[in-house]
């Protein structure tokens, strides 16, 4: 059975109160999460040696939250990952969006999800998060209500089920930015995991702003074939003769869930052999970005004092494709006013 206790944390600076909130199961091992930004803190999981130890990188305090760069943990929305051009239309109307990310809008403009304090309750073993967007927030159409509900299982697994309603059509790309390193947030890399990710094709990126071309070449053949678990480093090497990974300084790219039929599955595994440590990853969604942390940099501290560096954490949020509303053969990216956004992730931690 799951606990969930609340303690406070430093105020924002907009004057609402921020709390903190610890998800422990019945093993010992637990998962801290922010009402700021709705933010993972923090897994405590064991490795093949019964000892717990937490697995994502990521900041601990109101302020680190705030300023620390990279999303870390934080809930992305109203669109995750990028739209081209910071502008789509949509039944004949062009909205305009904020260029955060060159010529292009990333994770919901200057404002998104991650930047607000959720309206937080305890439901049993239930974390449940919610907010209001409205109207015009960010540049997107009609006022949306969402929610987020955390759990953690006695047997590992971390659930995030969102769900969100709109009073006119939208669009919407809900997800998570935890980054993970099972060896612990004291590891310099993850370059030395092994990730399996369960697709045969990937969505082609045209230049170093990672905009989809529209294309899903197969993998086969390419550093994107992780249809068995392969080393990240090993991947890597292959850079100089993979335009895809230059473009992406790394891997910064979507997968196309092989067989996706909107079902519950699982899509993706890293493994960590120093600690034995093992994550899956399930969702319901047709892609999943799988980030190596090929720009991690700045000089927030991070939640043992010092900052990160590149490539120290990975991360897998299930999405659907990047620019999916400007590519009309991508899984539709539009909420229609009145129907229901449901969607489920979890990661799920063994030991081995």
């Amino acid at each position: 059975m799951t606990t969930i206790t609340r303690q406070p944390m430093d105020a924002c600076p907009c004057g609402k109160a921020v709390e903190k909130f610890t998800l422990k199961n019945a093993q010992g091992a637990y998962v801290e999460i922010s009402s700021l930004g709705g933010t993972i803190m923090s897994i405590h999981v064991p490795d093949k040696d019964g000892k717990l130890g937490d697995v994502t990188l990521g900041y601990d305090t109101t302020d680190t939250i705030i300023h620390g760069t990279g999303y870390m943990g934080k809930l992305i929305g109203r669109f995750g990952n990028r739209i081209g051009g910071a502008a789509f239309e949509l039944n004949g109307k062009t909205y305009t969006l904020a260029k955060n990310d060159g010529e292009n809008s990333l994770h919901g403009g200057n404002k998104g999800f991650d930047a607000k304090v959720w309206d937080a309750k305890i439901d049993g073993e239930k974390l449940v998060l919610s907010i209001v967007s409205p109207d015009g927030e960010e540049g997107y159409p009609g006022t949306m209500h969402v929610t987020v509900t955390y759990t953690f299982s006695d047997d590992n697994a971390l659930g995030i089920h969102y769900e969100a309603e709109s009073d006119q059509d939208t669009i919407i790309n809900l997800t998570n930015h935890v980054y993970f390193n099972l060896e612990g947030p004291a590891a310099e890399t993850v370059c030395n995991h092994r990730i399996q990710i369960l697709a045969d094709r990937f969505p082609e990126v045209s230049s170093a702003a990672c905009i989809p071309t529209g294309n899903l070449p197969l993998v086969e053949g390419t550093p994107f074939d992780l249809r068995q678990p392969r080393l990240i480093a090993e991947g890597l090497s292959h850079t100089d003769e993979c335009e895809q990974l230059q473009f992406g300084h790394g891997y910064d790219h979507n997968f196309v869930v092989a067989g996706w039929d909107g079902s519950f599955r699982h899509i993706a595994t890293i493994f960590d052999d120093k600690t034995g440590r093992r994550m899956e990853t399930w969702t319901d969604q047709p892609g999943v970005q799988f980030y190596g942390g090929n720009a991690i940099s700045g000089n927030t501290p991070g939640k043992l004092g010092k900052p990160y560096v590149a490539r120290q954490g990975l991360c897998l949020e299930t999405q659907h494709y990047p620019d999916a509303i400007h590519n009309p053969d991508f899984p539709t990216c539009v909420l229609k006013a009145g129907e229901k956004y449901d969607t489920r992730t979890e990661y799920r931690f063994f030991a081995e």
